[in-house]
């Protein structure tokens, strides 16, 4: 049985080639399953909460509410009693699902 260089060649990147399409395609069977909303509520809180509740959650963070209601705010924003007034972050591209996040994440900064 005689293997041609070209057979060779073909099979060295079928080797390479066949891991790396499985990757990608469990990667977007992954993303589907979550219906995309795959955030990091770390770098969220980082990015857009940190500078107001501070690096454990320790300011402006009414622990007294319900999750729901702690969601709620996050989507629609909080006017209070004095500046900064909690924004919107639903007009800014926060869904329900990852408001939930950001509340999981910062309750547990504070235990």
């Amino acid at each position: 049985m005689r293997i041609t260089i070209n057979r060779l060649k073909i099979f060295a990147v079928a080797l390479i080639a066949l891991p790396v399409l499985a990757m990608v395609l469990l990667n977007s069977v992954l993303a589907q399953d979550t219906g995309g909303a795959t955030t990091d509520a770390t770098a969220t809180y980082a990015a857009k909460c940190k500078m107001c509740h501070g690096l454990k959650a320790e300011k402006n963070f009414d622990t007294t509410l319900t999750d729901d209601q702690m969601v709620e705010v996050v989507l629609k924003g909080k006017q209070a009693q004095r500046p900064p007034n909690m924004p919107a972050f639903e007009t800014k591209g926060i869904n329900a699902d990852q408001a939930k996040a950001l509340v999981a994440y910062m309750k547990s900064l504070r235990q």
